[in-house]
């Protein structure tokens, strides 16, 4: 057993029956809430109105914020568009007033905390439009989901593969349930998140199974369990560096990005948790679970076939 003590050893494996059950704990609640609330699809999805105006001078958008709010358009999404100058502002209209008349009413609220403001296109977008883009916002996402558990299917073991296939699912379902529970408006900026989270996730994921791999080859003795454990440690380095950078640039958009950001930003913090949380308590504790063995990793050799020597 002497190999098992060159890596500092953490028995990650021992809570995974508690962490299982935890997480299929969230997860159902994670799955009712959307069956019950659903998800608070933004403009993108519902259809509105796109107002771009152009300002003399760099735009105050928290000004144009607070100035659409007091006009009541709270839920107004203004950012910049371009230049400092230009302002694009998404928003829902009023029940029973049209596109071009909600742009009016836009421009007349900000021309009262700036007069020089000017109103450069009105665009509607109706609800075929919205139902178009959540068509094909699903689609990429299910297209992208597919490719990457074949990928993982084909790359590993059916073991490990049906523990990555656990963990990339684990991770959409809970980031995507998040927003549900906390009814977080949704977007394309959120699915766009939600696609990297799972690029992040089958990353992570594929980093512990390689080691996973490589040492059930090289181990002469221990345990499924000792040798996963000890797999898990030898990258839990690469892993607190990998997420911990990548978390300081998310906190750094979450408070610096504005509301623009901040669905795209909190989708990304939440999913890079749990896809570290999942490579480990999910992905490796599944294939544990399903018994994988020295046997299934081993490669095979195909026996050379004996050959008469010619006369």
């Amino acid at each position: 057993m002497e190999f098992f003590h060159k890596v500092p050893h953490i028995n990650f494996l021992a809570a995974r029956k508690l962490a299982m059950g935890m997480s299929v704990v969230v997860l159902l609640i994670a799955v009712v809430s959307l069956a019950i609330h659903g998800l608070n699809f933004g403009v993108d999805f519902t259809g509105g109105v796109t107002v771009q105006v152009a300002y003399p001078q760099p735009a105050d958008l928290r000004q144009i914020r607070e100035t659409l709010g007091t006009a009541g358009y709270q839920d107004a999404i203004v950012q910049n568009f371009g230049t400092p100058e230009e302002v694009l502002i998404r928003l829902q209209p009023k029940k029973g007033v049209s596109g071009k008349d909600t742009g009016s009413a836009v421009l007349a609220a900000l021309q009262k905390a700036s007069p020089q403001v000017k109103l450069e296109q009105v665009n509607f977008v109706g609800p075929e439009v919205g139902k178009d883009l959540a068509t094909k916002g699903a689609l990429a996402f299910f297209l992208t989901l597919t490719g990457i558990l074949l990928y993982i299917w084909f790359r590993f073991e059916w073991r490990l593969a049906l523990g990555g296939v656990a963990a990339t699912l684990h991770d959409v379902v809970f980031t995507v349930g998040f927003f549900s529970i906390f009814h977080l408006e949704f977007d394309l900026n959120v699915l766009a998140a939600v696609l990297a989270v799972m690029g992040y996730s089958v990353n992570d994921t594929v980093v512990v199974f390689d080691r996973i791999r490589e040492d059930f080859r090289i181990t002469r003795k221990g345990t499924p369990f000792e040798i996963i454990n000890l797999a898990v440690n030898q990258t839990l380095s690469r892993t607190i560096i990998t997420s911990g950078v990548t978390l300081l640039v998310v906190i750094a958009l979450l408070i610096l990005g504005g509301p623009v950001l901040h669905g795209f930003s909190v989708a990304l913090f939440v999913g890079i948790i749990v896809g570290t949380y999942s490579s480990i308590y999910i992905a490796s504790a599944t294939a544990l679970i399903l018994g994988v063995s020295k046997k299934d990793l081993m490669v095979r050799v195909k026996e050379d076939k004996k050959v008469d020597d010619m006369p």
